[in-house]
């Protein structure tokens, strides 16, 4: 929506468009904010005069009011002033916090388009290892919403801590986690490689946790990988630790960013 005219035009020329004046826009503006019940949606001839003229920002309550009457998305008008919420996800990743917990990956516009591939090169084998960016014959700009059945805004998804070893090596921190909320029981397993014991994301009272389990005395053990510096945790199952879910996929960096990287010295020597 931004075309470079300062924000003051736009919202003057979106009015003059509908064919409206400013009393018109102070009129339907009154009736938002007695249904609302909260006078800061109504805008008044005089402040939507002064907007237009000049480089106040509006309140999130009249750029509510102004998307209700202009028939604008309220991210448009969000972006108009410089806030585009499709940046929110990346600042996230920017600000990386120390402990486990639950996030998610939100999509605020499904017709916004993304970089998408949309045909692949037949002469390249699937079977074998490849760069995605050479397997890829054309890319093109595909609307969000076209992509929604993966599921990135409804599905569960943790995060691994920067300082959370429990399960270092196999799973680095900072790493994403896909989570099936539907087994949220402790299942029993064979005798296999650790790659397939099931690994759980747990709720508990001071946070989160990602850690092989187990069932003891009404208790539930968090595990750590053996190389890991971490202890054993013993929770009170049902109280002060519930599962969240088991973990069915992971995206990780094979190579520890140097913020995130494990201090040496915390962790156990190999005689």
């Amino acid at each position: 929506m931004r075309t470079g005219r300062p924000p003051r035009e736009e919202l003057k020329e979106i009015r003059l468009r509908l064919g409206i004046t400013t009393r018109d826009v102070a009129d339907f503006s009154q009736k938002i904010a007695e249904s609302e019940g909260n006078p800061e949606f109504h805008i008044s001839n005089a402040w939507l005069t002064q907007v237009e003229n000049s480089d106040s920002v509006p309140s999130i309550f009249k750029l509510y009011t102004l998307s209700s009457i202009y028939r604008i998305k309220f991210t448009d008008l969000l972006r108009l002033y410089g806030v585009d919420l499709q940046h929110l996800n990346l600042h996230q990743l920017e600000s990386p916090l120390p402990d486990t917990h639950l996030t998610n990956i939100e999509v605020y516009d499904s017709e916004r388009t993304v970089s998408f591939p949309i045909r692949f090169d037949r002469s390249f084998d699937i079977d074998n290892t490849n760069l995605l960016s050479r397997m890829v014959e054309i890319w093109g700009e595909v609307p969000i919403a076209l992509i929604q059945h993966l599921d990135i805004r409804h599905g569960l998804y943790g995060y691994i801590g920067l300082e959370d070893l429990t399960l270092y090596p196999l799973l680095r921190p900072g790493s994403f986690v896909q989570i099936d909320p539907r087994v949220r029981r402790v299942q029993p397993f064979p005798s296999r490689t650790e790659a397939d014991r099931p690994i759980y994301f747990v709720e508990l009272r001071e946070g989160y946790a990602c850690a092989w389990c187990d069932l003891q005395d009404g208790h539930l053990l968090l595990l750590p990988h053996p190389l890991s510096p971490c202890a054993v945790r013993r929770v009170a199952y049902g109280t002060d630790a519930e599962i969240v879910g088991q973990v069915c996929a992971v995206a990780m960096r094979l190579m520890d960013p140097p913020s995130a990287a494990p201090d040496a010295a915390r962790l156990p020597r190999r005689v």
